[in-house]
């Protein structure tokens, strides 16, 4: 019996796998200038927002905290149970790791709302273009996380850029899905009153349909710095410092009580901001009521 019928034949067998990492390390090479700017840029914002978070006192940052969860949540209670998830972070030594994770994540969740808004408004005016940004955007949401490591590190060497980037690409995609779905559902009578009254295209964008579309950007926003908080973790692995190399080293090491604390480090921090961030968007649902 041909092997041909139990076994997939050799002959059809491809291996694109170096053809592309030649193709990579060749844009690296050819845009080294640009890729060196980015990075340069990259890391002035991590080390800004982390002076930032450094010199605020651990005390005010807590507070601070604790009024924004009072304010989302409109209890003291809520405001104080954060404050004391803060504490525990603190407790467990981990104060400086929380505070670099933060910075990644923020810079992260800025250049992705930066980087989705205009795009998902793009998306949603254009269905040429939706047609050919929806199975994109499915591949991205779909493929691994861990492969966006590798052209980061390709690109930017190890460090904070390649995880801001990585981090990037693979949190955009929501923000860009629900601020494409919001426009899109906009209630036509609203846009139809809006044209009535002479609105340009930027006025009708801004004035009518950002401000009845906010309830559902809000909720990508969200999505976008769930994401973000997921990824920074896996990102440890290409020299990304914060609670995910705490967790990577206590890995390595095979020490779960060391692994522990900074894994419920990062359920603390994920709670805190997506509360706070649904509490912004039943604010928004409220408003619009």
């Amino acid at each position: 019996m041909n092997t041909w019928i139990l076994k997939f034949p050799e002959r059809f067998v491809i291996h694109p796998g170096s053809a592309i990492d030649d193709a990579i390390r060749q844009f690296s090479r050819d845009n080294r200038g640009t890729l060196n700017a980015i990075k340069s840029v990259t890391i002035w914002m991590l080390n800004g927002i982390e002076n930032l978070l450094t010199v605020i006192p651990w005390w005010v940052f807590i507070l601070l905290v604790v009024y924004a969860g009072y304010k989302a949540s409109q209890k003291w209670k809520t405001g104080l149970l954060y404050g004391v998830m803060l504490f525990l972070v603190g407790s467990f030594g981990l104060w400086k790791m929380m505070i670099e994770t933060l910075s990644i994540i923020m810079v992260s969740v800025t250049l992705a709302l930066a980087l989705g808004f205009p795009l998902g408004v793009l998306v949603a005016a254009n269905r040429r273009l939706e047609a050919i940004m929806r199975p994109v955007m499915d591949f991205m949401q779909t493929i691994p996380s861990f492969v966006y490591l590798i052209p980061g590190a390709m690109l930017f060497s190890v460090g904070k850029t390649p995880a801001v980037m990585a981090t990037l690409i693979y949190a955009v995609v929501p923000m860009v899905r629900m601020t494409s779905h919001g426009i899109r559902h906009v209630d036509k009578e609203v846009v139809e009153a809006g044209i009535a009254f002479g609105s340009t295209r930027l006025q009708l964008l801004f004035n009518v349909q950002v401000p009845q579309a906010l309830p559902t950007i809000m909720a990508g926003v969200n999505q976008t710095i769930m994401m973000a908080m997921g990824m920074v973790v896996t990102c440890a692995l290409i020299g990304a410092n914060g609670l995910g190399m705490e967790i990577l080293v206590a890995t390595n090491r095979t020490e779960m009580g060391r692994a522990l604390m900074p894994g419920v480090s990062i359920v603390f921090i994920a709670i805190i901001l997506d509360r706070l961030t649904q509490g912004s968007l039943r604010k928004n649902k409220g408003e619009d009521r």
